[in-house]
C-alpha cells in the first residue's frame, strides 16, 4: 500500500461529518471511490499520481472508512451516495469522470443512475458524471461474504506477512469495524442492487475487471457491460478483484484512453 509518496490528505465538512480525502493535480476532475472495509489509499495509491500527470484527481475516503469520520448512522448504499453527491458539491465539483472499486463501484454505479433520474434538478440536484469507470464492482446482488485478504489477489505471492500486518494495522488504526457491521447487518443493501436498472446509466463506460476475481466474478463484469447501453469492457489478464493495486500499468492503460474518449 504505497502512502510515503502520496500528498497529505485533506479535510472537509460534509453534512457535518469530517470527510478526508486526497486532491491532487490539474484539469478535468477524476473522481475516485474505494471498496468495502478499505481506503483511498489501499484501493488507489498506486494511480493517483499517474492519473494526476493529466487530471485533477479526487480520492475520498467514504464516510465509515479510513481516516473520514465514522457516526452512528443507518449505514446502506444510499447513505454512500448521499455523501458522495454532497461531497461534489461542496467542492463545486460538476464535470467530471467518475471510478469505482468493488463497494465502490456499487456506489458509483447508484449514484449514477440517481443522477440521471429525470427529477434530480434544483439547486441540491446531484452533480452527474461525465463517464463512469466500474473495476470488478459489486451491485448486482447482495453483499458477498467477507473475503480473507489473500482472494482480493490472482498473485498469492503478494499476501506477505509484511502485507497482513500493514492491512490488519490500517484496520486497527482505522477503527471502522462499526461502519463494516451496520452495513453487513442493514437488510436495506438487498433492495439497493442496480441489477435491474443498468439501462439507466447513459453516461459512457467502462467496466474494468480482473480475469481471476475470485470475491466478484468476470460473469458479473459481464453482466454489467452488457446491461449498460454502449459500456466497454477490458479485462485485465491474470489478476485478481482488484486491478488498480494488482496491476495498475494494464488498469491505467484501460482507463486513460477511456477518460480522454478515445
Amino acid at each position: 500500500m504505497p502512502a510515503s509518496h502520496l500528498p497529505a490528505k485533506l479535510h472537509i465538512p460534509v453534512f457535518g461529518k469530517r470527510i478526508a480525502y486526497y486532491d491532487t493535480g490539474s484539469g478535468p476532475a477524476v473522481v475516485l471511490v474505494h471498496g468495502f472495509d478499505s481506503e483511498a489509499r489501499f484501493d488507489w495509491g498506486h494511480v493517483i499520481l499517474p492519473l494526476a500527470e493529466h487530471y485533477r484527481v479526487l480520492a475520498l475516503d467514504q464516510i465509515g472508512f479510513g481516516s473520514s469520520e465514522k457516526p452512528s448512522v443507518d449505514y446502506c448504499i444510499q447513505t454512500f451516495v448521499d455523501f458522495l453527491g454532497e461531497f461534489l458539491r461542496t467542492l463545486n465539483i460538476y464535470e467530471f469522470t467518475l471510478a469505482g472499486e468493488s463497494f465502490g463501484g456499487w456506489v458509483s454505479a447508484l449514484y449514477t443512475i440517481e443522477s440521471l433520474a429525470p427529477d434530480n434538478t434544483g439547486p441540491l440536484a446531484l452533480p452527474r458524471p461525465q463517464r463512469l469507470i466500474l473495476e470488478d464492482a459489486a451491485g448486482l446482488a447482495p453483499l458477498p461474504p467477507h473475503p480473507p485478504v489473500a482472494m482480493v489477489f490472482h498473485d498469492k505471492s503478494r499476501v506477505t506477512e509484511e502485507f497482513i500486518r500493514d492491512v490488519w494495522g490500517t484496520k486497527i488504526r482505522a477503527n471502522e469495524g462499526s461502519t463494516e457491521h451496520a452495513l453487513w447487518g442493514n437488510p436495506k443493501t438487498s433492495t439497493e442492487v442496480v441489477s435491474s436498472r443498468l439501462d439507466m446509466i447513459t453516461v459512457p463506460t467502462l467496466v474494468v475487471w480482473g480475469d481471476s476475481d475470485e470475491i466478484i466474478p468476470l460473469a458479473q463484469g459481464r453482466a454489467y457491460f452488457e446491461g449498460i447501453p454502449g459500456a466497454k469492457l477490458s479485462i485485465i489478464p491474470e489478476c485478481g478483484h482488484a486491478p488498480s493495486i494488482e496491476r495498475p500499468a494494464e488498469f491505467l492503460a484501460a482507463v486513460l484512453p477511456f477518460i480522454q474518449g478515445s
